[in-house]
């Protein structure tokens, strides 16, 4: 299996990115291009999953944005890594249980190198460290072809959750590696792609 890696230095609109991931799912099938691993910062955008409830959104003058990944509403901004795959499990197993445990494994690993212990939750999917949540998680298969990814708290400003219940999970924090007093963080991009490439290789 080749996966092509590539980083953006840039803010990368969201919409703009929905429409390069949609392209290579569809090139991934046909066979045209490599598996692919992309890490993005965004600029401040709300999403919606496909199980977004409306009361979740709780500041009603939010332009939120609906895409087709599995979820709730969350938030992307500059400081959080959002790491977008597109994976063929027409090649790999066909087992998307094991694939989430596979992109949870990831973020942990990439964790351990900060010191930090993060763990999932079969209730509440993403990364908690102690009881708060660190990374959230969200994939879309369609023809076998496993996409979207999650989005790790490094750096970003963590007041702008206060806006939607997280996932739709109530009563629990949202942390960053930068909260839990992590500053060293300019080889996050190298941590994450070795640690996903160490994962999926």
């Amino acid at each position: 299996m080749k996966i092509e890696v590539k980083k953006s230095v840039k803010l990368i609109d969201y919409n703009q990115s929905m429409k390069i991931l949609e392209k290579r799912v569809n090139d991934v099938f046909l066979g045209k291009k490599d598996e692919f691993l992309w890490i993005v910062e965004h600029q401040d955008v709300y999403t919606a999953g496909t199980s977004f409830k409306a009361e979740d959104l709780l500041d009603k003058t939010l332009n939120v944005i609906k895409t087709n990944r599995g979820g709730k509403h969350t938030y992307h901004g500059p400081g959080q890594k959002v790491v977008y795959f597109v994976l063929n499990l027409n090649k790999r197993e066909k087992d998307i249980r094991k694939l989430v445990n596979n992109v949870e494994n990831c973020i942990i690993n990439t964790l351990k190198d900060y010191k930090i212990k993060g763990f999932s939750d079969k209730k509440n999917i993403g990364i908690w460290v102690n009881n708060k949540k660190i990374a959230a998680i969200g994939i879309r298969v369609k023809k076998w072809i496993a996409y979207h990814g999650f989005a790790l708290n490094v750096s970003n400003d963590l007041s702008k959750y206060d806006a939607i219940v997280p996932c739709g999970i109530k009563n629990k924090g949202i942390t960053s590696l930068k909260e839990m007093g992590i500053n060293d963080l300019k080889n996050i991009d190298k941590k994450i792609i070795n640690s996903f490439l160490n994962t999926f290789l």
